[in-house]
C-alpha cells in the first residue's frame, strides 16, 4: 500500500500570494515560515488570502474537511492549553461538538499521558 503524500501547501500558497496577492505577503509570512503546517494553519492562510465566504459555502466546505492525527492532536493541545470545553473549541475551529467528543474519546490515552 502506498503512503499518501500531502500537497506542498507552503509552495502552493506562496505561489498564489506572489502571483495574485503580493500585498498580502507580510500578513501571511509568519504562517508560511512555520516548519509544519497543520490543517488549522492552512484554513487560516486561506481565510487571510481569499477572505471570508458566505454561509452556504462555509457549510459546504465544513462537510468536506478532513484532519490527520497530528491536526487532531494540535486541536486537543490547544483545548488543554487554553482550558476550553468542547463547545468553545468546536466554535473556535468550526467543528461540531460531536466531533470534539469523538476525538477526545479516541485520544483518551493521549490526554491522560500528559498528567
Amino acid at each position: 500500500m502506498k503512503k499518501q503524500t500531502q500537497p506542498n501547501y507552503r509552495r502552493i500558497y506562496s505561489d498564489i500570494i506572489d502571483q495574485k496577492f503580493p500585498h498580502k505577503k507580510l500578513e501571511c509570512k509568519k504562517l508560511l515560515e512555520k516548519k509544519i503546517l497543520f490543517a488549522v494553519d492552512i484554513m487560516e492562510l486561506n481565510k487571510r488570502i481569499f477572505g471570508t465566504k458566505d454561509q452556504d459555502v462555509k457549510n459546504m466546505n465544513q462537510k468536506l474537511r478532513s484532519y490527520n492525527i497530528s491536526d487532531i492532536q494540535h486541536i486537543l493541545d490547544y483545548q488543554k492549553k487554553h482550558k476550553m470545553n468542547n463547545l468553545q473549541v468546536a466554535e473556535h475551529f468550526g467543528l461540531s461538538r460531536n466531533t470534539m467528543t469523538k476525538w477526545r474519546r479516541m485520544f483518551k490515552q493521549y490526554e491522560t499521558s500528559d498528567n
